[in-house]
């Protein structure tokens, strides 16, 4: 058998790996997303929506001055900017390709080439990795497809585009192995992982530092001079932070986004068996779907039957042998074994989730909770253990066997019934990344014709409340036609500064006032009919819209002579009436449960007006007694009508009459 010297080696693992994470790249996606003016699957949508936000992240900062710190989107989060961190954007390559824009076809799209060379990196760093706990080259390589093939990157790759980066944790399990076995810490490109993780995406920041802080204890503990393995870590630190803030991640205040806070994201106590992946996804061929809680889905840590079946076995048959000897391992590992443990702690979080139960939710104060929030999808943390726990599987099949063809029939059984079982998984990727190309799973709802004509005409996206229908196509539309938007679409804005401006913008239409440059957008019909009467004489277009996700409720300054087509509904005289959208512990949908006869409007002076004088609330032709109006609880107007269940009119659009003589 041909000897390798060491670093020939590990070079040949490097590049073969990484060429083993391509070959799975392009056996599932094909080679259409590196073309890069192929942006069809960016506006597509790949199993969620999100990389659209993505690719409308980098739009808006193409279209931005250049200026320090770097990547912030001039026209998101509108007029501060925003950094394309929280669009998820990529801020490494977003600055970079920024720079070359001018040299760049017109669409442009980097999404594709960086997930390869995710896929690459998976492959060369997961090689490298394995190669240290066995000789040659065939059982690493073979070992590998543990990690090209693992199913949290695939439930990853394209759809959260940047946290396909997993080679970051790959390589910090790597430099911690060679740094315990070779009495060493200060490893350069250590350093330089670190440092690259705040410029991909923040979430890997706590999971390579968890693993570089387990290397400095170790070091640090094991010499009895912790000055040096901690000065290195405090400049690493340092390094990355000011990284950070050169790509803009701390300009402004980010403070709004999700309300989901810390918790809801928690990883359920199955996630290791559990196949159920986004998107109704069964990622094994052979083991059921489990039931989970919340937002458990995104803590997805499907290991795989392969790498299951090999630790089962490993566990016990070493057990058996009394090999294994988990008091020495632990006392030689302990600082890993303890950052593993607060890895895993902050991933099942103090919402403890099993099944489709939820276990316990411990207190917390609330001021930790808010703290913790800062990564709100906790349950990502468990990444770190996650790999390690493939590592073992590996390494548990190589100690089985004391001949190598043994070892290689192990582990080559483990990679085959692994990619049996993913088999699923991977073929549901395939067919959904063809889809996205086609456009097809999140198809627009800007069908109407009135997008068309608005376009080009103003300057100014202005959503004057919540987050829009659709609103990353029309983020897309947005970035398209070189407007601004302060329509909340990013992972992270700033709340109070948009509520500020909403509420000028506001004021300025209850005044009559109108800018000639802005595309005014409701999210609620009730805040339209509130605003829209003092400018509907204006010159405006105003109405509502309908998408197949929802309706926009519009006031278009400049466009009173658009004839709209059979999705709009103008406002006027004849606009009908709904009833609002308001749901808690008493109400459903606008209707009161106890008895199912009292309704709910927005309180407008549009209702008012409706209502004055009327005796009869109209649907598809039935009329129905009105019996009572009330008026006693701000912003609502309560209405008794003479009907047996009210339900009925969920969804119409209502008339009123007025009282017969």
């Amino acid at each position: 058998m041909l000897k390798l010297h060491p670093p020939r080696r590990d070079r040949l693992l490097f590049w073969a790996g990484g060429l083993l994470g391509v070959a799975a790249f392009l056996l599932v996606f094909g080679l259409s997303p590196l073309d890069v003016t192929n942006d069809a699957f960016c506006r597509g949508g790949f199993i969620e929506k999100d990389i659209q936000q993505h690719y409308a992240g980098w739009l808006f900062y193409r279209q931005s001055a250049l200026r320090f710190p770097l990547c912030i989107a001039e026209s998101v989060n509108w007029p501060d900017g925003l950094s394309v961190a929280y669009t998820d954007s990529i801020p490494l390559l977003a600055a970079f390709f920024r720079l070359l824009s001018p040299l760049l076809p017109e669409t442009f799209q980097y999404f594709g080439w960086f997930t390869l060379v995710c896929f690459f990196l998976q492959g060369a760093f997961g090689a490298r990795l394995l190669g240290l706990f066995a000789k040659g080259c065939a059982l690493p390589l073979l070992g590998d497809l543990l990690f090209v093939f693992s199913p949290v990157l695939w439930e990853r790759a394209l759809r959260h585009t940047s946290l396909a980066a997993q080679f970051f944790v790959l390589g910090a399990l790597y430099y911690y192995v060679r740094g315990c076995r070779e009495g060493r810490y200060a490893f350069p490109g250590l350093f330089v992982l670190n440092l690259l993780t705040i410029t991909v995406h923040p979430y890997f920041v706590p999971m390579t530092y968890a693993v570089t802080l387990a290397l400095v204890l170790q070091q640090a503990v094991r010499t009895r001079r912790p000055a040096g393995p901690f000065v290195f870590l405090g400049t690493d630190l340092a390094a990355t932070a000011a990284a950070g803030w050169a790509i803009g991640l701390f300009h402004g205040t980010a403070s709004g986004g999700s309300d989901a806070l810390y918790g809801y994201f928690s990883m359920n106590l199955n996630s290791l068996w559990n196949p159920a992946g986004v998107g109704g996804v069964d990622w094994s061929l052979f083991l059921p779907v489990q039931n989970q809680v919340g937002g458990n889905y995104d803590a997805f840590a499907y290991l795989g039957l392969g790498a299951l079946a090999a630790l089962a076995a490993s566990l016990i048959t070493l057990a058996l042998r009394r090999a294994l000897h988990p008091l020495r391992l632990l006392r030689r590992h302990w600082p890993l074994a303890a950052v593993c443990a607060a890895l895993t702690v902050f991933a099942v979080s103090h919402t403890i989730t099993a099944n489709g139960a939820t276990l316990a939710v411990l207190p917390l104060p609330a001021a930790l909770i808010r703290l913790c929030s800062v990564f709100r999808s906790g349950g990502r943390m468990f990444w770190p253990v996650y790999y390690l726990l493939l590592l073992a599987a590996y390494a548990g099949l190589c100690r089985l066997g004391r001949r190598q063809a043994v070892r290689l029939a192990l582990v080559g059984g483990m990679a085959a019934l692994q990619l049996l079982d993913l088999s699923p998984g991977l073929w549901q990727r395939h067919t959904a990344f063809a889809a996205a190309q086609r456009q097809e799973a999140f198809p627009t709802a800007l069908t109407s014709d009135f997008w068309q004509e608005a376009a080009g005409r103003y300057t100014h996206l202005a959503a004057m409340d919540g987050i829009q229908a659709d609103a990353l196509h029309l983020a897309l539309y947005a970035a398209d036609n070189g407007m601004t938007t302060n329509d909340p679409f990013a992972a992270r804005y700033d709340a109070a500064a948009l509520a500020a401006q909403q509420k000028t913008l506001a004021q300025e239409l209850a005044e009559g006032t109108l800018r000639s440059d802005t595309l005014y957008l409701f999210a609620v019909e009730g805040n339209f009919l509130q605003a829209v009467e003092p400018v509907s004489g204006s010159g405006a277009w105003c109405g509502r819209i309908d998408g197949t996700e929802g309706s926009w409720y519009v006031i278009a300054p400049g466009m009173a002579a658009y004839e709209p087509d059979g999705s709009c509904i103008p406002y006027g005289p004849d606009y009908p009436l709904r009833l609002a959208d308001y749901t808690d512990a008493l109400w459903n949908r606008g209707v009161l449960d106890s008895d199912r006869r009292v309704v709910c409007l927005a309180d407008s002076p549009f209702a008012r007006a409706k209502l004055e004088g009327a005796g009869y609330l109209c649907a598809d032709g039935t009329d129905y007694a009105i019996l009572d109006v009330d008026d006693s609880d701000p912003g609502w107007l309560m209405i008794t009508l003479d009907i047996p269940d009210a339900t009925v009119l969920w969804g119409k659009e209502l008339e009123t009459k007025p009282c017969k003589n």
